[in-house]
């Protein structure tokens, strides 16, 4: 059975004022489809361009399997060159993904190909980072440790992104001590009997094109798909809610450590647990019997 989702809405520009008071205040989703036209990167950044001038870059790689209690933190899978990894992602679907990348430290000529969009957000001025992924490669549902607010730019093809506000967190498996759902639900075509939770969420959903933004508000669930191989990249902007900077504070300090310790102290008896816990936890603030 599918989710209840509704598509984002989509303005083709707007104005600074509109965007800042109509969405960032709202903390409403939005994508703009023409907000980099005006980029050297609209019509430069295809996968043949990276391979160009990036292609000797070892970069590294991720795929989609659970977390692991020997996995360090945001530790890599595998190691490839740019310029293989852009060969296979041409060639056939792959699981493989580059994640929160920073090829613009390592390849300079990049930061001159994007503007830094006046769009009513005070942006983090540090080098952004980039997302690859083949076709049909996903990236988990989680929400992001800082709370950031998000400029996310999509090239070359299609991404489907599908998003969850933070007052849908009951209905969505949370695991505790993490920042991510049951990562074995399909959230493509999720079994709504064996997670019957997900019955109440409602979330919402858009397909990106080639030089579209989705602005995604702090602590949107979001949930990705790459349609056609792609890259996207992330601009970024503190949480407004001073609510918010403590939990970003919490999880970078705090949740991230304890979670880290307890793993090399249970090992994946303490993932297990987090993932048994999720359910229960769920059903029971929601009264559901498991």
């Amino acid at each position: 059975m599918p989710l209840h989702l509704t598509e984002i809405e989509r303005v083709k520009t707007i104005s600074k004022e509109d965007f800042y008071t109509n969405y960032v205040k709202k903390q409403k989703p939005l994508v703009i489809e023409r907000l980099t036209e005006d980029w050297p990167a609209y019509e430069k950044w295809r996968l043949n361009y990276i391979k160009h001038i990036a292609g000797e870059k070892t970069v590294p790689l991720y795929d989609d399997r659970p977390v692991n209690h020997e996995d360090g933190f945001n530790e890599a899978h595998a190691k490839m060159k740019m310029a293989d990894y852009i060969d296979l992602l041409q060639s056939k679907p792959t699981n493989y993904r580059i994640f929160l990348y920073n090829l613009m430290k390592e390849v300079p000529s990049l930061k001159s190909d994007f503007k830094w969009p006046d769009i009513g957000l005070k942006l983090v001025k540090q080098l952004p980072m980039l997302f690859f992924g083949g076709e049909n490669s996903k990236v988990f549902i989680h929400y992001d440790i800082d709370y950031s607010n998000i400029l996310h730019f999509h090239f070359h093809g299609k991404k489907q992104c599908i998003l969850f506000a933070p007052d849908q967190t009951p209905y969505l498996y949370k695991v505790p001590h993490a920042l991510i759902s049951r990562e074995d639900i399909d959230f493509d075509n999720p079994d709504l009997e064996k997670w019957p939770a997900l019955k109440k969420a409602k979330g919402l959903i858009c397909n990106l094109e080639h030089g579209e933004m989705l602005y995604m508000p702090e602590g949107y669930w979001h949930y990705m798909k790459y349609m056609t191989p792609g890259f996207s990249m992330s601009l970024r902007a503190f949480p407004r809610k001073i609510t918010n900077l403590g939990k970003a504070a919490y999880n970078i300090f705090i949740m991230r450590n304890f979670d880290n310790l307890m793993r090399k102290w249970k090992g994946q008896a303490w993932i297990d647990y987090k993932n048994e816990q999720a359910i229960v936890r769920t059903h029971k603030n929601l009264n559901i019997s498991s």
